[in-house]
């Protein structure tokens, strides 16, 4: 476009030379005055387009790398959703298997569960029977009864199968505090609670299931589940609790070595 331009101001000026036979120095000057400012111009003109593509490919820079950005956010947003994915999927096969495990062991308990004696619970993925102090214990002693022996055998029983859980037992107590002629053995609730778990623990084992599977623990009056304020809330509050534990969060809830 440049190079007709010209091409037309030269013919332009030809023209005139031969019209004339020669041109007047102020025809020539404006001439190529014009000549010079239309140059100016397509240059001008040629510097802008060159800012536009500058601009246009700094654009389409910036463009692509907000592409790559956006698809590492995708990259990454997937394999959160499949980790999500897979923990949910892992968290409904535990649950199932919790409520099998729990459905066995109601089995195994019924008739215990239908006099009144236990009574098992399910929360989360841990499964617990709670065992009624009397049956086990006489007031304020920490020995095993004969009757008690013969549901905890049953009990133990029951638990040998779920070689992959850890067997918490906890001892519970009221809050009425020991008698003074049993302080000398047990100065506290706390003492007492701790001792019958123990002795849980200790028959558990002669039945036949492995020491390092399970714990035990006294909470006293400190953990109640009902009132003491009545003799019936008291009664609920003496108890033996007997938790099936995952492994992993057993091993998480230990102190470290």
């Amino acid at each position: 476009m440049n190079r007709r331009r010209l091409h037309a101001a030269g013919a332009v000026v030809a023209a005139a030379v031969m019209a004339g036979g020669c041109v007047s120095q102020g025809t020539y000057d404006k001439l190529e005055a014009d000549k010079n400012q239309e140059i100016g111009a397509l240059q001008k003109q040629r510097g802008g387009l060159q800012e536009q593509v500058q601009a246009l490919q700094a654009q389409r820079s910036g463009l692509e790398q907000q592409k790559t950005s956006l698809e590492q956010q995708q990259a990454d947003l997937r394999k959160q959703i499949d980790a999500l994915e897979q923990q949910k999927a892992q968290l409904l096969t535990a649950s199932q298997q919790t409520l099998s495990q729990y459905d066995s062991l109601v089995r195994n308990l019924t008739e215990e569960v239908k006099k009144g004696e236990l009574q098992v619970r399910q929360y989360k993925d841990m499964l617990t029977v709670d065992v009624a102090e009397q049956l086990f214990f006489d007031s304020g002693r920490a020995n095993l009864k004969d009757t008690g022996k013969a549901v905890l055998k049953k009990v133990g029983d029951a638990l040998k199968g779920y070689e992959d859980k850890v067997i918490r037992i906890v001892g519970h107590t009221d809050n009425v505090p020991i008698s003074k002629s049993a302080q000398k053995v047990f100065p506290s609730n706390w003492e007492l609670s701790v001792a019958r778990a123990t002795n849980v623990v200790r028959y558990l084992q002669e039945v036949g299931i492995p020491p390092e599977r399970m714990i035990a623990s006294g909470r006293a009056e400190y953990q109640p589940i009902a009132e003491n304020d009545t003799p019936d809330g008291r009664k609920k509050n003496r108890r033996i609790e007997i938790t099936l534990v995952d492994r992993s969060a057993a091993q998480e809830a230990a102190p470290a070595r």
